[in-house]
């Protein structure tokens, strides 16, 4: 049986007073080729997953407008997550939060070489619900680009939930 999960979460937000959400739909991207090889390059990411060290507040699974983005600092310890979203089975990465937030493939890859090394700041938030398109477009993504430029990271993998 198909879960309508468009119209479930239009229902939802509707009953609390939004308006039917708008999805976003692009006819390009903001494509930027790499200049240098990965393994010269100083990566970080982003997981959307709900992901927070069990030291930082949690993410509320039901929030809207949620536009925190938490910062991970890159030596946490993998065991150190917990998952605080509920609009996706978690299962799996609450025993290996590398299925969201892939901390250890990252270290494994830079230990190797694969990449040049990992940013000291990695991130979670963007978690979903989020109705305020302009509020991000036009300050958080741009808060989010400024730590990015901060932390001279030359390439940056979003991980969506």
């Amino acid at each position: 049986m198909a879960v309508r999960y468009i119209d479930r979460l239009n229902d939802h937000y509707r009953s609390q007073g939004f308006p039917a959400y708008t999805w976003s739909s692009y006819d390009d991207s903001p494509w930027t080729p790499l200049t240098k090889p990965l393994r010269e390059c100083r990566v970080s990411m982003l997981t959307s997953g709900g992901v927070s060290c069990s030291w930082q507040p949690p993410f509320d699974p039901m929030a809207r407008n949620d536009l925190r983005v938490l910062e991970i600092p890159k030596e946490a310890p993998a065991d150190g997550f917990v998952i605080n979203d509920s609009y996706y089975d978690h299962t799996d990465a609450d025993h290996d939060i590398n299925c969201v937030f892939p901390i250890e493939r990252m270290r494994e890859f830079e230990a190797s070489g694969v990449i040049g090394e990992l940013s000291p700041r990695l991130f979670s938030g963007f978690m979903g619900r989020i109705y305020t398109r302009t509020t991000v477009l036009e300050e958080a993504a741009p808060a989010l680009v400024t730590k990015l430029r901060e932390d001279h990271v030359d390439a940056f993998v979003l991980v969506p939930a």
